[in-house]
C-alpha cells in the first residue's frame, strides 16, 4: 500500500505569498474632523448673545428733595421717559420739583445725545469739578415704547459717555406727563 499525504490541493514546491495586513489611511478623516472643529468653534463664537452693560446705582440711594447724605443730588439726575414713535421726554431732578421744564426728543436723532453730552459736561465741570461725579440717568420706558426705542436711548447714553444709568419702572404721574406732552 502506498502512503500518500493529503496536501489539501496545494502543489508541492510552490511558495506561498505573505498576506499583508489591510491598512486604513486616516489622512482624509483627520482633515474633515479638523474642519468640523474649526466650523463649530467659529459658529459657537458668532452665536454668543449680545448683551448691554448696565451700571446700576445702589438701591438705598434714591433721589430726594431735601439734602440727605444717603440720597443722590437731584441736580445730577436726569430722567428719560420713553413713549411710542421714538418719542423721549426728559426732566432734571425730582418729578415733583424739576430743575427745568420737561424737554421732548426723538431717540433716533442726535439731539438727545447732544443734550446728554452737554448736561454731563456741565455736571462734571461746572457743578462738581470732578469727572467721577457725572450725570445719572434713569431710563423709564412706558408700555407704548418698543425695544428699538430703548436700544437707541442706551446707544445714545454710550455715545455721551454716561457712566451711571439704570432702567426703572415708570410711575402713573410720569405716564400723565407723557400723555400731556
Amino acid at each position: 500500500m502506498e502512503e500518500r499525504r493529503n496536501n489539501f490541493g496545494r502543489i508541492a514546491g510552490k511558495i506561498r505569498t505573505k498576506k499583508l495586513k489591510a491598512r486604513v489611511d486616516l489622512t482624509a478623516m483627520v482633515s474633515v474632523s479638523f474642519l468640523l472643529i474649526v466650523f463649530f468653534m467659529l459658529t459657537s463664537y458668532l452665536s454668543r448673545p449680545q448683551a448691554v452693560d448696565l451700571k446700576l446705582p445702589d438701591a438705598d440711594r434714591i433721589v430726594c428733595g431735601i439734602p440727605n447724605p444717603g440720597c443722590l443730588n437731584s441736580d445730577r439726575v436726569m430722567t428719560l421717559l420713553l413713549d411710542d414713535h421714538d418719542r423721549v421726554v426728559s426732566y432734571l431732578g425730582n418729578f415733583e420739583n424739576p430743575l427745568e421744564a420737561p424737554k421732548e426728543f426723538n431717540s433716533a436723532t442726535e439731539s438727545l445725545t447732544k443734550e446728554l453730552t452737554d448736561r454731563n459736561q456741565y455736571v462734571q465741570n461746572t457743578l462738581y469739578g470732578d469727572p467721577k461725579k457725572g450725570l445719572i440717568v434713569l431710563v423709564k420706558p412706558s408700555k407704548d415704547s418698543n425695544y428699538g426705542n430703548l436700544v437707541n436711548v442706551l446707544d445714545g447714553l454710550g455715545e455721551a459717555e454716561i457712566k451711571y444709568h439704570t432702567i426703572a419702572n415708570i410711575t402713573p404721574e410720569e405716564m400723565q406727563l407723557l400723555a400731556k406732552n
